[in-house]
């Protein structure tokens, strides 16, 4: 049971539940890959060709709602629920997600920390994701999983989802810190956005904390004396309560899972972050060096 309340599991220590057969009701895979549009990856076709055995796809677009003009918002509850239960996940299922990213993790964090939200805290990164799994020469498949599907009871703690007004009220008040999680040149407003209709900059008291500053040159993430560090640089009281932000909410989490890693009992995601800041604020409240 411990292994469930672990935010990480390593390669090894999921390649030997694999060969141990407990893959199956009590511990679900997720590949839960997903990528900007400029990058133009399929994550989707690229499962169906090559995945962790026993692994199943979980799509951030597909599990969000849909009546939000911003991209992957938090879904309702029943949705949420829905949507893992047919994955085959109950609430006494030990979840790992990861992902495929040449950084050894992009958006596994999100659905970490969407399980945890929707009240289920058995949920692990697999630590380097597929970038470490491969290099540590585990096994991949083509073959599809089709679990069984699950009964999954979903409660919320709406408090750990940030909205623009709640910002806009921080913002006043100054009462809670918040780290985003963009690069050191987006934050600034030096770089361009991904997005083509968003341009970079931040918001008045955000702090910046690259969230690739938290991984590794193998993907894995830094250990607790490193992200302290990072933390500290940052200028973040870990004994205090912590907002993150990024560009669409995704990123923004690897920020919340280096904190959960060094005893922090929750941060908050700006869900609609910058890409909902930047359409939705006064000129005033985006700063920016750029132009």
């Amino acid at each position: 049971m411990a292994a469930q309340t672990r935010a990480l599991v390593t390669g090894k220590w999921l390649a030997d539940a694999l060969k141990n057969r407990l893959v199956g009701p009590k511990l679900r895979v997720l590949d839960s890959s997903w990528y900007l549009a400029k990058v133009r990856r399929n994550p989707r076709a690229e499962f169906q060709q090559s995945h962790i055995p026993g692994a199943s796809f979980f799509d951030v677009d597909e599990c969000s709602d849909k009546t939000s003009a911003f991209d992957h918002m938090v879904p309702s509850p029943a949705e949420f629920a829905e949507y893992v239960g047919h994955l085959g996940i109950a609430n006494d299922t030990h979840v790992v997600v990861y992902d495929t990213s040449p950084l050894g993790s992009f958006s596994a964090p999100r659905v970490w920390w969407m399980f945890r939200l929707f009240g289920h805290p058995a949920v692990s990164v697999l630590d380097g994701g597929m970038k470490n799994w491969l290099a540590e020469g585990h096994p991949l498949t083509s073959v599809p999983s089709e679990p069984e599907r699950a009964e999954f009871k979903a409660s919320v703690d709406r408090s750990l989802v940030k909205t623009y007004e709640d910002v806009l009220e921080n913002i006043r008040t100054k009462r809670i810190q918040v780290v985003d999680a963009r690069s050191a040149g987006r934050f600034k407003g030096i770089e361009p956005e991904p997005r083509d209709d968003t341009r970079p900059g931040h918001f008045p008291g955000a702090v910046n904390m690259p969230f690739t500053s938290v991984l590794g040159p193998s993907g894995e993430v830094r250990g607790p004396q490193d992200l302290a560090q990072l933390f500290r640089e940052a200028g973040v009281d870990l004994a205090a309560p912590l907002w993150v932000s990024c560009g669409s909410g995704v990123t923004a989490c690897h920020v919340a899972l280096a904190a959960a890693l060094l005893g922090h009992p929750g941060a908050c995601v700006y869900d609609g972050s910058w890409s909902e800041w930047f359409k939705r604020a006064p000129p005033e409240l985006v700063l920016s060096e750029g132009p």
